[in-house]
């Protein structure tokens, strides 16, 4: 099945690389993924009261399970919130996935409402981050921030999704964890 937006990729990619729980807090610019959501019923989604909060309870899902944390915010002020967060799990080497939503390309940097240079506040404090710019780029930015957060020495890697790209049509195809070569016979 080939999903028909950029949002639907997002969560056909989690699912396929074995994500079963996200921690997060909807707001306008993430709404397409919230929306989407509801298609990946085997991916179970826990509100938190705050931005901060889904965070903090996907780095601590991370730390007890061993697992890759994963949580959703909003652009601006609901992206910000993750900030603290992100610098706990760089410094604890939590790995961790951060997916933001972010205004439409045409009006970032611009100073739209709720805009905030989230990749470039974050940079110092996380593996790696992306803006995606294109909905078949979904799958392998998340592949490879996945593979960031969990591989070396782990830690946190935010993905940022603006409005537009969370809608538009998809036409890639969703590829789960490529198999780690085998090692060769001795």
């Amino acid at each position: 099945m080939t999903p028909p937006n950029g949002a639907q990729a997002l969560w056909q990619t989690l699912a396929a690389h074995g994500v079963g729980t996200v921690f997060g807090y909807p707001g306008g610019a993430i709404m397409p993924v919230y929306d989407a959501l509801t298609l990946f019923p085997d991916i179970r989604h826990i509100l938190a009261r705050h931005e901060q909060g889904a965070i903090h309870a996907a780095e601590g899902w991370a730390k007890v399970t061993g697992d890759l944390g994963v949580c959703l915010a909003t652009s601006g002020p609901g992206a910000t919130n993750l900030v603290t967060g992100l610098a706990d799990a760089m410094m604890d080497s939590v790995p961790l996935l951060a997916i933001t939503g972010n205004v439409a390309r045409h009006l970032m940097g611009t100073d739209a409402f709720q805009e905030a240079d989230i990749t470039g506040i974050t940079l110092p404090i996380t593996k790696h981050n992306y803006v995606v710019q294109e909905a078949d780029d979904l799958p392998r930015v998340v592949a490879e921030a996945i593979r960031i957060a969990r591989s070396g020495r782990p830690g946190p890697v935010l993905v940022d999704i603006p409005k537009d790209v969370q809608l538009a049509a998809f036409s890639g195809e969703v590829h789960g964890p490529q198999a780690a070569p085998e090692a060769p016979a001795p």
